[in-house]
């Protein structure tokens, strides 16, 4: 696997106005470049690794930037090549100037992600770890910040380097007693195997099944807020996002759009959507809500389904649990600061949901909804310091594939097939497990797969 080893630059800090903007460059001639715009009291090429040097950009005689130029000589380096980072004033047009003035010197504006696929192939990174950094950097929620990390160190990458040694040692083992039947036994083997291969499988499938937790940690739990008119669910949105995101009226029908915010509860995240009252209406505008609401049923992981228990059931409330009985639903009950005319009792033994008695004024049942939607989603157990969750589908995909490999083994020792099938599949699994980390992948879905990062990563 390949790339160009000419030298690349790019702005690693978002492009807008800010306190401070960092240029990166990587590459063989980094520093000469740098040192072709600089201005300090040393040359660059005279510095020392690792460290700051004070000093201004120049366009020939014309002051650019007052700057900080941090250097990083290889391989001590993200990309293991020189580095240099350019700190600038933040301002768009003074880092576009910069820019500029490298390319004009020999540097090339760098491709999306090409720092990191560049520590890629140079072996500072495998690609679990890579594809970590872009979960770190778009994480919206702590846990999802922290299994990222805990990926990045190379908790995954050690998992799967201990499995594919196993799986490869069994394979050596089962050709050199086919090349050499004189010196290694087979007696027995296939029984031994099996006991090897199921450890194996059950250590893969507990990877497997994180990765339903590990998606919703990553992308957020899609959460839709439905009801009839005036039940709640607007001010049910403004309590969870802890401020005034709805407009709250006594008249049916004020909210007749969707409404989306982004929540954090118990460290995950919450895509929060509320919509228009369902109920049968002759207003065109209304009902373009309502069709809207219904709609995005289907995308949802979530439904809080918002019922007002000063109201008795009618039929809009039947028509809304039967668009919603085969989802994950949190039945609330909400006003239980009012005159309640329906108990929790009534409904869960109505609908045989989660019922919870809620009050947006006095907050009660807020905790209580936290912890069912943690108990519905993690079991409970959302704790990102002692589990390692899979939330990449890549990595999933190669996981599934891995385990049928090794179940095709046991198949094959389970009808007594000669040992040479056993290393044909347990070579497919070593491979499977190899595209994880990178070890076995090709250059097309590499370039795909960095191509997602940032410019400047």
């Amino acid at each position: 696997m390949l790339y160009q080893s000419d030298t690349i630059c790019a702005i690693a800090t978002s492009l807008n106005s800010s306190g401070i903007g960092i240029i990166r460059i990587s590459g063989e001639d980094a520093i000469s470049f740098a040192d072709s715009i600089f201005r300090g009291k040393n040359k660059l090429a005279d510095c020392e690794t690792h460290t700051i040097q004070y000093g201004h950009i120049y366009d020939n005689e014309e002051l650019v930037d007052e700057v900080l130029v941090l250097i990083m000589r290889g391989p001590r380096s993200y990309t293991t090549e020189d580095v240099i980072e350019i700190h600038c004033h933040g301002g768009i047009l003074v880092l576009k100037k910069v820019l500029s003035l490298l390319v004009s010197v020999g540097c090339r504006i760098a491709e999306p992600g090409e720092f990191t696929k560049r520590a890629f192939l140079n072996g500072r990174i495998d690609l679990s770890e890579a594809e970590s950094i872009m979960d770190l950097i778009s994480s919206n929620s702590e846990l999802a910040m922290k299994n990222s990390v805990k990926q990045l160190s190379g908790s995954l990458r050690d998992i799967i380097v201990d499995l594919r040694d196993k799986i490869l040692y069994e394979t050596a083992y089962i050709e050199s007693a086919l090349d050499d039947p004189e010196h290694y036994d087979l007696t027995g083997y296939p029984d031994d195997l099996k006991n090897k291969v199921d450890s194996m499988i059950c250590r893969i499938d507990d990877l497997i099944n994180s990765f339903n937790s590990g998606h919703i940690l990553k992308e957020g739990i899609n959460t839709l807020i439905l009801g009839k008119p005036n039940a709640g669910k607007s001010s049910l949105l403004n309590t969870l996002s802890r401020r005034e995101r709805a407009i709250v009226t006594d008249i049916p029908g004020t909210t007749r759009d969707t409404l989306e915010e982004q929540i954090t509860i118990n460290g995950v995240s919450l895509n929060i959507i509320d919509t228009a009252g369902i109920r049968e209406t002759d207003d065109i505008v209304e009902k373009i809500g309502v069709d809207k609401a219904l709609d995005s049923i289907d995308d949802a992981d979530l439904i809080l389904f918002v019922i007002d228990s000063s109201r008795p059931l009618d039929g809009d409330d039947e028509f809304i649990i039967s668009k919603i009985i085969d989802k994950k639903v949190i039945i609330l009950l909400n006003k239980s600061d009012l005159l309640s005319v329906i108990t929790e009792e009534d409904i869960c033994n109505k609908y045989n949901k989660p019922v919870i008695s809620f009050s947006s004024v006095s907050l009660d049942g807020l905790k209580t909804l936290e912890s069912t939607i943690t108990d519905m989603f993690f079991s409970g157990q959302v704790k990102s310091d002692e589990t390692l969750y899979i939330t990449n589908s890549r990595q999933a995909s190669c996981l599934v594939n891995a385990k049928n490999s090794l179940s095709n083994v046991l198949m094959s020792i389970d009808n007594m097939m000669p040992e040479d099938f056993f290393s044909i599949d347990l070579m497919d699994a070593y491979n499977f497990l190899g595209e994880i980390t990178g070890e076995t992948i090709e250059d097309d879905l590499a370039n795909k797969i960095f191509s997602e990062f940032c410019m400047g990563k």
